[in-house]
């Protein structure tokens, strides 16, 4: 098996100055690295990870805390996130959770088990005792999508994003709109204020008829929100969905049932996720900045299992109207 030894006698350098190429740090001449590069490539040689763990008494290992649901909008911001900690020589570990406090037990006493390095959530976990414990034992964690007074966070303003999705619709002249949502997690209750909001803002009460809240943000529950406001007497000209997957699984439904969309009913969803400019309609959407945030999350995580101070404890994003085929003037 080929050795960095090996390797530094071939091309007549010190271990140290290979070690340096294969690490990816700085501080050797681009004529050294390409040579030490090329006799890589042709060597075949492969860094040890495990003996570079022992040796260092690191693991590598960042833990990626995520609901059992495990939406299409959290596959696209892992894969980025874990795209970027790979950069950084990190490897993930799974946690998957429940939405009851039972399963958030398992998940601390799981992470108390394993030797990680630092924890992502892209799950708002509720339980105090979560943060209270890896305050205590000094664990660096990032929440992504949601903030937290304790630990540092990425995210957009959502009651600000919802509010303007929502001027989208009054400002194309629809007054009768109606909310599909959910609760108990912060993201869901800013969007559903930002929503609020905005009515109030043009003077329009708030009508229960109107609001549907559901336990899940999928397309089921999409569908399972349209089919409940179409029981009670279909009363409204345009739907705000707190999610694209809402959206997409409401206009399944509106669809099924006749209504023309935009023409009927006008559809504004959020996220922005790779399918919504593919669904027709096209979905008029508000958008995250995926690529940003995965980035910005791996660096920060990154940040604090090396002893650097965050950028900032909260960095909120810029989010951005995308006005597609959804949503049409109210007839």
């Amino acid at each position: 098996m080929v050795s960095i030894k090996d390797i530094a006698k071939q091309v007549g350098m010190s271990p140290a100055t290979v070690s340096r190429v294969v690490n990816g740090k700085n501080h050797v001449k681009d004529e050294k690295r390409q040579e030490i590069l090329k006799i890589i490539a042709e060597t075949g040689y492969v860094p040890n990870q495990a003996a570079r763990n022992m040796v260092l008494q690191r693991t590598f290992t960042v833990g990626i805390v995520i609901p059992d649901t495990f939406n299409m909008f959290q596959r696209q911001l892992f894969s980025i996130i874990e795209r970027h900690l790979e950069s950084f020589g990190y490897r993930t570990m799974f946690f998957f959770v429940k939405f009851d406090g039972s399963s958030e037990d398992e998940c601390l006493s799981r992470l108390k088990s394993e030797k990680l390095e630092g924890v992502i959530l892209l799950h708002e976990i509720m339980a105090p005792r979560f943060y209270e414990y890896v305050v205590e034992i000094q664990l660096p964690v990032v929440a992504v999508t949601f903030n937290h007074d304790t630990i540092p966070s990425l995210h957009v303003d959502d009651r600000l994003a919802a509010f303007q999705g929502v001027r989208h619709l009054l400002g194309m002249g629809h007054r009768k709109i109606a909310i599909i949502s959910g609760n108990g997690f912060s993201f869901g209750n800013l969007r559903g204020a930002g929503f609020f909001q905005a009515l109030e803002a043009e003077g329009i009460s708030r009508d229960e008829g109107r609001v549907v809240s559901v336990q899940h943000y999928t397309p089921e529950f999409g569908m399972y929100g349209m089919r409940e406001l179409l029981l009670r007497g279909r009363d409204f000209s345009a739907v705000f969905a707190a999610t694209d997957e809402l959206a997409i699984g409401a206009i399944r439904v509106l669809k099924d049932e006749g209504i023309r969309v935009p023409e009927d009913v006008s559809v504004v969803g959020f996220d922005d996720i790779e399918i919504s400019n593919y669904v027709i309609p096209r979905l008029t959407t508000i958008r995250q900045p995926l690529g940003e945030i995965g980035e910005q999350t791996a660096l920060m995580i990154h940040r604090c299992i090396t002893g650097q101070h965050p950028m900032d404890m909260e960095q909120i994003f810029p989010h951005q109207l995308i006005i597609r085929e959804s949503t049409a003037l109210p007839l």
